[in-house]
């Protein structure tokens, strides 16, 4: 199991937050694997830093681009669970 730190763009991240959004699409150049965890820290482009959230998620499945024939070659869609959100410094 490994630990991915990721940038995540503040509407996708709100999503994820409240629920609403229960996967990540995500170039797969990690070597993602079930059972890694994603942390998802919330990023500002327009600043180019970090704000005050983060979730940390545990990858359940992964759909890869041979595995469906509508996903882009180099990507993935990883659906999450045990969503532990952090807020704040």
């Amino acid at each position: 199991m490994k630990e991915h730190e990721l940038k995540t763009w503040p509407k996708a991240f709100e999503a994820v937050w409240n629920g609403t959004k229960r996967y990540e699409l995500r170039k797969d150049d990690r070597g993602f694997k079930v059972g890694d965890r994603l942390d998802l820290r919330e990023w500002d482009p327009d600043t180019g830093a970090y704000l005050d959230r983060r979730i940390v998620a545990q990858v359940i499945y992964i759909t890869r681009a041979g595995d469906f024939p509508g996903l882009q070659e180099g990507f993935c869609v990883m659906s999450l669970q045990h969503c532990i959100r952090f807020s704040g410094g």
